[in-house]
């Protein structure tokens, strides 16, 4: 099973010179948590969350329009292609511990979103002796490597031994 089969096509996106207020409402009309940010076509640059623009509006002590996507948003971005096997997208969020991943083309413009969502429900259960091409212990053993943070306290532990 590919990407493309399973991604959400036509990703909602925002520019990076939006506003997290422009953010904001975009996650709040299409119902997301989280936007690919991009510039210069489509080509993505970095990803902001819901929690993100949150996060630094506390922080700043700022009204939202005053402050830009760019400054916020998450820069590190792990993707995948609409031709990659899912399985693959499936370890990528494993090894990055997201929930989301852009899907782009060779040239980095957006063509989707794949979240634990859309896998969820493409995931079928074993039935008889074939195994499904995506089944829900796949999506679990994801769903538990990106749950498993680690407490700051056992991360100082283990660091002091």
């Amino acid at each position: 099973m590919k990407v493309k089969d399973v991604m959400t096509p036509d990703a909602k996106a925002c520019w990076i010179t939006e506003s997290l207020a422009d953010a904001a409402k975009a996650m709040w009309e299409n119902d997301c948590g989280v936007l690919p940010v991009i510039k210069d076509g489509r080509r993505v640059v970095g990803l902001i969350t819901d929690r993100d623009i949150c996060m630094a509006t506390a922080m700043h002590e700022r009204n939202p329009v005053s402050i830009s996507v760019e400054a916020v948003m998450t820069g590190e971005v792990f993707a995948v292609a609409p031709d990659d096997d899912i399985h693959q997208a499936l370890k990528t969020m494993e090894e990055h511990r997201v929930r989301r991943l852009p899907v782009v083309d060779s040239e980095g413009e957006l063509k989707g979103i794949l979240s634990l969502n859309d896998i969820v429900l493409k995931a079928k259960e074993p039935n008889g002796k074939k195994a499904p091409q995506l089944a829900y212990a796949d999506v679990v053993k994801t769903y538990k490597a990106i749950c498993a943070h680690t407490s700051p306290l056992a991360s100082a532990a283990t660091a002091a031994k």
